[in-house]
């Protein structure tokens, strides 16, 4: 009976569509079998099950509250607890899923910024993709006037974005409010790519300086990899962000 009453608190999460970038990142998207509300940029707590329990943990949200479906951008750690566990999964399979969606890593609409800074890693890029698809949907509707977003994502190699590098680029070309920049931080591996290279802190400035984001109108984001948010954060604070303008989500390796 206990073992029921705790899976009261999860919904059920099918697998819908799968597509995968490389050997260990990921794009997952699941049908809900009810709707989970949520603000851009929080997470959700996805489960499975393993020796009668339910073994969980935090993934940011690449889908937009407006969409039919929930998407989450995953790497695989072969030692972690729940991604190995991803990686079996196949059309029709289910997951939990928590039905609480929470986290404080949204867009600051209440400092009076119109203008962010969004950097991260591969993965990290999940709540700025869910920002700015609702904003988007939402300005078609009619219903938002558009904040400005720089978005800086790095990865090794190009081709870990997967589609997601695509679809902003595409924004980026579409809207006036989003400017997109890709950066490779191993571009000896990928010799076709011609665009930045370095790692996401390593251009921040550049691009901000560059289009006018600074600490007396932008709010600036770091998401990823722990270092690389202690680097961005550090250049920030010298660009004299104040503290309260700068905000981070780490994505730390769990394993058990």
């Amino acid at each position: 009976m206990q073992r029921r009453r705790s899976r009261t608190k999860y919904c059920i999460g099918e697998l819908i569509e799968r597509e995968d970038f490389s050997e260990d990142l990921a794009a997952f998207k699941f049908k809900t079998d009810q709707q989970l509300p949520f603000i851009p940029g929080q997470y959700a707590t996805i489960g499975f099950e393993v020796d009668e329990k339910i073994v969980q943990r935090p993934y940011s949200i690449v889908s937009s509250p407006h969409e039919p479906f929930m998407e989450v951008f995953v790497e695989l750690v072969p030692e972690g607890a729940t991604t190995p566990l991803f990686w079996e999964l196949k059309l029709g399979d289910t997951v939990f899923i928590r039905d609480r969606l929470v986290g404080k890593f949204v867009m600051d609409t209440e400092s009076g910024m119109t203008r962010h800074v969004m950097a991260g890693t591969v993965t990290g890029a999940a709540p700025y993709i869910s920002i700015a698809r609702t904003q988007k949907i939402e300005q078609e509707q009619g219903k938002s006037s558009p904040h400005k977003i720089l978005c800086i994502v790095g990865a090794s190699r190009s081709w870990e974005l997967g589609y997601y590098m695509d679809e902003l680029n595409e924004l980026a070309a579409q809207e006036e409010w989003f400017d997109f920049v890709p950066t490779v931080s191993r571009p000896w591996e990928d010799t076709e790519w011609q665009g930045e290279a370095g790692r996401a802190e390593d251009v921040i400035r550049k691009y901000g300086d560059e289009i006018g984001y600074d600490h007396t109108n932008a709010v600036v984001y770091a998401c990823g990899h722990p270092q690389m948010i202690e680097n961005a954060k550090a250049i920030w604070a010298r660009a004299r962000f104040p503290e309260e303008h700068i905000k981070e989500e780490k994505f730390f390796v769990i394993k058990e």
